[in-house]
């Protein structure tokens, strides 16, 4: 399966296969690459994948450069963005050179930041290896590193010239991996018509991954995201629809792992909880569109809400943290953060939080 969508004349690919091909070689050679290709992987991949991938990089000349990256949010920063950059310039790399990232969001966020920055653009592939990168990250453009402890506080748009999806990758996620993409998946059904909510009801074919379900996913997904940023890729309307649930859930991630100096959510996990906090918020309560949501994250045993036995005595702490970290969101544009508010199934509306006691009713409902 094949998907292509085009900006500003340029045109972009994303590739759905089940299993690592000659695909990728075939782009190289279609966009004349001179073949210097660095190769960043998470460290979580099976080597086995990876050696795929540079067996047939090899086998049509490439010189290849491959670097391991441990994927944690906290190598997400200027450090690791410099290393990159380092090893651009010390094998001499042109804009006809290559860069492919084989991981998550972090691996991919950093990786397309740095071939935007180095030459002011060279090529860039992406193969999104966790499911929240699959179905979200893996296109758009964004690109972005946290500095001073805030998410993606410093980034640009820099678009994967192609994306490869793979169920061979897709088979081997952790469980929990594979769980934490449903969010993203789920809050694409929620903001635009498609066949997303009906998929998601054959539970025990998503679960088992068959191809054709996954495949049938990742495809509505990624389509929903392009409809709504190729006419708006810098994020100053109908994209925003796409932060459905984020803005409490940067919130909750950047508290919860400050307080515990370690990584309580994943981020798909953490947007699930968020989208229930902006549904809770947008219709002061709980309502049949909440229940349903919360249903259906439960049917996948995703979280509802934070554990509170994690926090012992730290509860108020916490609730003031996520206060504060909602006036942080990137998405404020005056002195009210912003949200997605749905009150009903496909209709999206920009609004702002504005009622600071219903923020905190809010938070407290989740921990």
């Amino acid at each position: 399966m094949k998907l292509t969508y085009e900006i500003d004349r340029s045109k972009y690919n994303i590739f759905i296969k089940k299993k690592i091909d000659t695909v990728l070689v075939n782009q190289i050679n279609y966009l004349k690459s001179d073949k210097k290709v660095l190769l960043v992987y998470d460290n979580n991949i099976a080597k086995n994948l990876v050696n795929k991938i540079i067996d047939f990089l090899k086998d049509t000349g490439c010189k290849v450069i491959v670097l391991e990256f441990q994927s944690s949010k906290k190598n997400k920063n200027e450090k690791s963005l410099f290393s990159l950059i380092d090893v651009m310039l010390n094998n001499k790399f042109t804009k006809k050179s290559l860069v492919i990232s084989f991981g998550g969001g972090v691996l991919g966020d950093v990786c397309a930041l740095a071939s935007s920055l180095y030459l002011r653009g060279l090529i860039y592939f992406h193969i999104p290896s966790t499911m929240t990168a699959i179905i979200d990250s893996c296109i758009g453009g964004k690109t972005a590193i946290n500095y001073k402890n805030i998410i993606n506080s410093v980034g640009n748009y820099y678009h994967a010239q192609s994306v490869f999806v793979f169920n061979e990758v897709i088979n081997l996620l952790p469980e929990r991996e594979f769980l934490s993409g449903i969010p993203e998946i789920i809050k694409c059904g929620l903001i635009k018509k498609n066949n997303i909510l009906n998929i998601l009801k054959n539970k025990k074919k998503v679960l088992e991954r068959n191809d054709k379900i996954i495949a049938q996913l990742c495809s509505e997904t990624l389509l929903t995201k392009i409809h709504f940023f190729k006419s708006d890729i810098y994020e100053k309307k109908k994209r925003l629809f796409l932060n459905f649930g984020h803005t409490f859930a940067h919130a909750i991630e950047m508290s919860t792992q400050s307080i515990l100096n370690n990584e309580v959510f994943r981020h798909g996990e953490a947007v699930g909880i968020g989208i229930l906090c902006e549904l809770y918020y947008a219709n002061g309560k709980k309502n049949k569109l909440f229940d349903y949501v919360q249903s259906l994250l439960k049917n996948y045993n995703l979280p509802v809400k934070i554990d509170t036995s994690l926090f012992i005595n730290k509860k108020t702490i916490l609730i003031d943290s996520i206060f504060k970290n909602v006036y942080l969101d990137k998405k404020m544009v005056n002195k009210n953060p912003r949200f997605i508010s749905l009150k009903k199934v496909h209709k999206p509306k920009i609004k702002e939080i504005q009622n600071e006691s219903l923020l905190a009713e809010t938070i407290s409902q989740f921990i």
